[in-house]
């Protein structure tokens, strides 16, 4: 057991670590600028989160109260619109806004006909636009329905 009293053990250990660290000083020194820059960005991510939980939880709250309208009247989705189909009185105008129709929209519809108006519009493609993409995907629609026939 020590003889020297505890406050005298304290002081000399904390002289000791005091040394230590000073010895580590110049190369702490080199990484302190990464440190704090570190520390500073994960302080501004947790700030960020924070706040972000904030509105979501405020979202959540004030959604009680807003009554506004439940869709715009300028927010129209494909699943709005009637699907168009082939117009029986003019050949040249196989879909109903076919030329204007994208490709996407196109692949969304294609289920919905017949082979023969795909082979119409297949033919409507070819004879005006003829875009590579519709063609192709219009050719591999007719040889699927003419599979399964």
């Amino acid at each position: 057991m020590s003889t020297y009293p505890l406050p005298i053990r304290v002081a000399a250990g904390l002289a000791a670590v005091t040394a230590e660290q000073t010895r580590q000083l110049p190369t702490q020194l080199l990484g302190l600028p990464l440190t704090v820059a570190s520390q500073a960005l994960q302080l501004s991510m947790r700030v960020q989160q924070q706040i972000t939980e904030l509105a979501i939880r405020g979202d959540e709250a004030l959604s009680a109260w807003d009554r506004g309208e439940d869709q715009p009247e300028w927010a129209t989705f494909d699943e709005d619109e009637p699907a168009p189909g082939p117009a029986a009185a003019d050949e040249a105008d196989v879909l109903t806004g076919y030329d204007e129709i994208t490709l996407p929209q196109l692949r969304g519809r294609l289920r919905g006909f017949s082979a023969a108006e795909v082979e119409a519009m297949l033919d409507h493609e070819r004879r005006n636009q003829q875009r590579p993409e519709f063609v192709r995907m219009l050719g591999n629609r007719l040889e699927r329905l003419r599979a399964e026939n």
